[in-house]
């Protein structure tokens, strides 16, 4: 029963799923897609700063510990290689519509 009251209360997977289908035609998508997009890029230019920040403190020889400078770079380095690979596939994604004939 608790999983039954989990799969079809208000604020369920499927609850929520059904209310991102019926909001398809209302323009909701279109507007939640590029903000979603900005926040994806505002997020890497912040994490970019924060591990350059890191980096620039350790080279001062502020008190910062080396793998937190280290688990930020590399974070740094994931979100970027995760927003160059998502362009890549707009890219391509726009050079097969090109690609068809109408």
């Amino acid at each position: 029963m608790v999983i039954g009251d989990l799969l079809v209360g208000r604020n369920s997977p499927i609850e929520q799923q059904r209310s991102k289908v019926a909001g398809i035609g209302d323009g909701q998508t279109e507007g939640s897609f590029v903000n979603t997009l900005k926040e994806l890029i505002g997020d890497t230019n912040a994490i970019q700063k924060d591990s350059s920040e890191m980096t620039d403190r350790m080279l001062k020889g502020e008190a910062v510990d080396l793998h937190d400078v280290m688990i930020s770079a590399e974070k740094a380095k994931t979100t970027f290689q995760l927003l160059l690979e998502l362009r890549n596939k707009a890219l391509d994604m726009y050079r097969e519509v090109s690609r068809i004939q109408v």
